[in-house]
């Protein structure tokens, strides 16, 4: 039973080695994502059951001789590598912390307090974002009114009613080809539920059926349902309004900042302000032009994808097009505050890409900026409530209500 044992704590293994280590060169950058996210986000829970299973086989006489040695130490080697991401883990509270102090334009020292909030340690254990009795979502309402199931929000909302709230819109990620408005960054959508926020979860038409550009114009079409209707849920968005997005919804989220207004992407609704109070963007996708310096190798990956799925035109025949879509190349001097997310183990989003996006920011705009740059975070770390997770759904939280204070303080003329 040594072999059993050997392979049992070789697969946890190459789970280790693909959180820590990852492949970053295409085409395996996908595959280092899918199978090593959850290693580094699950790395206590990962590194217990190793422990256990060496404990059970140890037990049962699985681990005599020389195969049960060998499996031995390399279920040792297991729990020093999951003990270590587990650390990184835990200290991506002093990162967010350290991040929310440096932050440009807004005074934030310190998270909100933890009472009154969703995230708790036993949330953190448990992993699943499981939402709580005082929080309510309101399912499929259709913004756009033509009964599509790609034009359906959700509204999550605390359970006590609440008015004048600060709105949040959330934009799913998933390569513009899937997802839905059910899956991602929940833990931050519940945090900020039970904190008084609206939050608003959109669907938006998606590729290979829907062709560039549709999903901006449907993340522009939420935003002026949002603006329109949302207050019969309790909140204002004249208060504030902030967009959010993760991955390829951090694209759309922080390209419909840049271009409020927009009347090539606000068919039959040129005159509807889309303008938002402030943008998040989750290791979104800041430019689609495939840029070497940015992107690397993974920029031909992203431009094949845009090329064959969404755009339908090749960046080297319709640059314009490209740039034009890119959040990096539509930064300006009038842009809202924004907070950038990203990890440096994320084999889907450069690092490199939100570092320049953040400088090129700064040089444009005078707007409140904050980065959270987080070591040894894959594509998705926000999608189970990891330490991680927890630090940077707080780190959110206290920022937007940092720039929701430093707003409602400022004298009017």
């Amino acid at each position: 039973m040594g072999v059993v044992a050997i392979v049992i704590f070789g697969v946890l293994a190459f789970g280790a080695q693909l959180a820590l280590v990852p492949v970053h060169r295409e085409p395996f950058g996908g595959f280092a994502f899918t199978f090593g996210f959850l290693n580094a986000e699950l790395s206590g829970q990962i590194l217990a059951l190793d422990l256990a299973l060496l404990g059970i086989f140890g037990s049962a006489g699985w681990l005599h001789g020389g195969l049960g040695a060998a499996a031995t130490v390399l279920a040792i080697l297991v729990a020093i590598a999951f003990a270590y991401l587990f650390v990184v883990g835990l200290r991506a509270h002093r990162v967010v912390l350290e991040s929310l102090r440096a932050a440009r334009g807004v005074r934030v020292d310190s998270f909100l307090p933890s009472e009154g909030g969703w995230v708790r340690w036993w949330r953190t254990c448990i992993a699943i974002p499981f939402r709580g009795r005082g929080i309510r979502i309101l399912r499929d309402i259709d913004y756009v009114g033509d009964a599509s199931k790609s034009h359906m929000l959700d509204v999550i909302a605390r359970r006590e009613p609440v008015t004048g709230a600060p709105v949040m819109l959330f934009v799913h990620g998933g390569a513009w080809t899937v997802g839905s408005k059910r899956e991602q960054c929940l833990p931050m959508l519940f945090e900020l539920a039970t904190r008084g926020w609206v939050c608003v979860s959109i669907n938006y038409r998606l590729s290979p059926k829907a062709t560039w550009p549709d999903h901006i114009v449907d993340v522009k079409l939420a935003i002026a349902w949002v603006k329109a209707h949302v207050g019969e849920f309790g909140g204002d968005p004249d208060r504030f309004l902030t967009i959010c997005g993760d991955s390829a919804g951090g694209h759309l989220a922080a390209l419909a900042a840049l271009t409020a207004n927009e009347p090539a992407w606000q068919p039959g609704f040129e005159d509807i302000d889309t303008s938002v109070s402030a943008c998040v963007s989750l290791y979104g996708v800041l430019d689609m032009t495939g840029d070497r310096t940015m992107m690397g190798l993974h920029g031909n990956a992203l431009t094949n994808l845009l090329a064959r799925a969404v755009m339908r035109v090749q960046v080297q025949d319709a640059p314009d097009v490209y740039e034009a879509s890119s959040p990096y190349h539509r930064l300006h001097p009038n842009a809202p505050p924004f907070l950038v997310l990203q990890g440096t183990n994320d084999t889907l989003v450069t690092v490199e890409t939100a570092r320049q996006f953040v400088a090129k920011f700064k040089e444009l705009s005078d707007a409140p900026i904050g980065y959270f740059e987080l070591p040894l975070a894959q594509h998705a770390f926000d999608t189970v409530c990891s330490p991680r997770c927890t630090a940077t759904t707080r780190g959110i939280a206290a920022f937007l209500n940092a720039l929701v204070n430093a707003r409602e303080s400022k004298p009017t003329v």
